[in-house]
């Protein structure tokens, strides 16, 4: 006899909505901070001449810039909606690609609650946001998961000392009146972005092969790196800057920001292709963190290598890899790409 699975709570709340308060417009100099924050130097996030060369009006936001307004979008849903737990911990995200974000646009943006599964007692609970531009169009959709995590999975004193360590801030995307807070997602057609028209700066279709590999691509992070990150994103979570708060955790140490780790994994596969803005499609399931200590900072290595081509869409698959201290942090990773 199989026992059925054990139900959350939190499954109640399965489909909660609500849009940010006002627009979020999106600065050159700031796609240029976060794209120097995840170590990416591909010229379209970084000249205006280049990204225009591939077909863009000004420069393009890495793919996975969207967790940046994403983050402080999500706030009220894990301070007032998905409750009951002390901390979180990322699992996976899937950045959706619609058209590439460019300096200019001017983005609403909204949240909802979209799944939550129990496993083995634990919650994982995925948010979605979604990025339509002033023509009413969604640019992006991006879907973040988590597990929930209680005092009893903890030291219970992390949360207090957590509190006494974080950037003093306010919520400056509050939602300001009860107008927005919506229990679900209003009815209406939903208009897709596309890029298929722009002929991408990727290489031939012709000339990809299913099994060929990217050239390995040695990094490196320091705390500074972390500590810039964490400025530049908003997430100031201690446990990627202070030892002890991570070692409460029950961390060896700091570690670096998932997302971090997912931006250095996309700007590597972008070398190779050419072309940010050719990806529809990035998921990473994280499996472990890099561990980044004080003294000596860590090492990641990327790596890929085509798994899948289709030649009706002239659309491949390929997987990235990531490892650091000899272990895999990212479970699996795949980026969906258009080629020429």
């Amino acid at each position: 006899m199989t026992t059925a699975a054990e139900a959350s709570p939190l499954e109640a709340r399965i489909g909660h909505h609500y849009q940010m308060d006002g627009t979020y417009l999106v600065g050159r100099e700031k796609l240029r901070e976060y794209a120097r924050a995840v170590q990416d130097y591909h010229p379209a996030h970084w000249d205006v001449a280049a990204a225009n060369a591939l077909g863009y009006a000004d420069v393009i936001a890495p793919i996975t810039f969207t967790s940046t307004p994403g983050m402080k979008c999500n706030r009220r849903m894990f301070e007032s909606i998905v409750v009951g737990y002390d901390t979180y911990l990322q699992t996976e995200e899937v950045f959706e690609q619609h058209r590439p974000i460019v300096a200019g646009d001017e983005l609403v943006i909204d949240v909802e609650l979209t799944a939550v599964r129990r496993t083995a007692g634990r919650d994982f609970i995925t948010v979605t946001n979604t990025f339509t531009d002033t023509k009413g169009e969604r640019v992006h959709t991006l879907h973040t998961t988590v597990v929930g995590v209680t005092a009893e999975d903890i030291d219970a004193d992390i949360k207090s000392a957590a509190q006494k360590a974080m950037m003093h801030d306010m919520n400056i995307l509050d939602i300001g009146s009860e107008e927005y807070r919506k229990t679900v997602r209003p009815d209406g057609d939903i208009r897709i972005a596309g890029d298929a028209a722009r002929t991408p700066g990727t290489p031939s279709f012709d000339d990809v092969a299913v099994g060929d590999e990217l050239p390995v691509h040695p990094m490196r992070l320091s705390i500074g790196d972390l500590v810039n990150y964490a400025g530049v994103a908003g997430d100031a979570n201690p446990i990627h800057w202070d030892k002890t708060l991570a070692q409460l955790a029950g961390l060896p140490d700091v570690i670096a920001h998932g997302m971090l780790t997912m931006g250095m994994g996309a700007g590597f596969a972008s070398s190779w292709s050419g072309d940010p803005g050719a990806v529809t499609r990035y998921t990473v399931r994280l499996s472990a963190p890099a561990v980044v200590p004080a003294a000596e900072g860590c090492a990641i290595e990327f790596s890929g290598k085509v798994k899948s081509l289709d030649p009706e869409t002239r659309t491949g698959v390929v997987i990235v890899g990531a490892k650091s201290g000899g272990k895999k942090i990212f479970g699996l990773a795949t980026m969906d790409v258009r080629f020429r």
